[in-house]
């Protein structure tokens, strides 16, 4: 457990310690503030107060930041220390592989929690400005970001993948957006796929529509155990792939 929090906080200040993080939280922001002002906007416009969840937590601005802040933050966790050769360093060390991927993952995962810590303080802005908001639901409000906290960790360990398959950042960046953009093109499928199987199975993995459900306080305990499983079903395929390389 020492090992792993050592790695932990290595792997967290090669982050910080590059513009990697400073570029995901100015673009992150920058998003998510759209998103707010989105939500202001529609109040002044009369629209229902009770939208206000769901306009920040289940707008598609969300997605976009979820679509930039994953691969930048992913991208170099194993493809960077390949091309650089440090890889086989760190693997010489007394640690084992699955010490590695689980500490790198939680480096990246503890990033994007801190990206999401400004945005907890929107709907208690806007209810101090005067906004017409009711009274703050906190567990509707818990709800919606316990969901993005869950499709979070899946998209990073989706991203992990990705940069553990190549030496080059780019590369590693652009099969991640692949990834999650054919994922969440499968939110599309319910509406246009004629085979009722079909349109089960998107309902199933759709993470569109999965977050409408979280920002609505509903907690659909399937939902919860696919992306916990398939979060530790990369991670767990990640570890593999390490032990096989180390091998070799």
């Amino acid at each position: 457990m020492n090992r792993f929090f050592h790695l932990w906080r290595r792997e967290l200040g090669a982050i910080y310690r590059t513009s990697i993080a400073y570029v995901v939280g100015v673009f992150f922001l920058l998003i998510t503030g759209f998103s707010f002002w989105t939500l202001a906007s529609r109040l002044v416009q009369g629209a229902a107060p009770g939208l206000a969840t769901i306009t920040l937590a289940a707008s598609p601005w969300l997605w976009l930041a979820m679509l930039v802040a994953t691969p930048l933050l992913t991208m170099r966790l194993f493809a960077e220390e390949r091309r650089l050769g440090t890889l086989e360093l760190l693997l010489t060390a007394p640690v084992t592989e699955t010490e590695v991927v689980l500490a790198k993952f939680a480096g990246a995962y503890a990033a994007f929690l801190v990206c999401w810590l400004p945005t907890t303080t929107y709907l208690p802005i806007l209810k101090l400005c005067g906004a017409p908001l009711p009274p703050i639901d906190w567990g509707l409000l818990a709800a919606g970001y316990f969901g993005i906290a869950l499709i979070g960790a899946f998209f990073l360990a989706v991203g992990l993948v990705c940069s553990l398959l190549t030496r080059h950042q780019a590369v590693a960046a652009m099969s991640c957006l692949a990834a999650l953009g054919l994922l969440l093109a499968a939110s599309a499928l319910p509406l246009l796929g004629h085979s009722e199987p079909i349109r089960q199975a998107a309902r199933a993995v759709a993470p569109p529509l999965h977050m409408r459900e979280f920002a609505g306080g509903i907690v659909d305990t399937r939902a919860v155990v696919w992306y916990a499983s398939a979060t530790a079903l990369l991670l767990f395929a990640s570890i593999r792939i390490l032990e096989a390389r180390r091998l070799r």
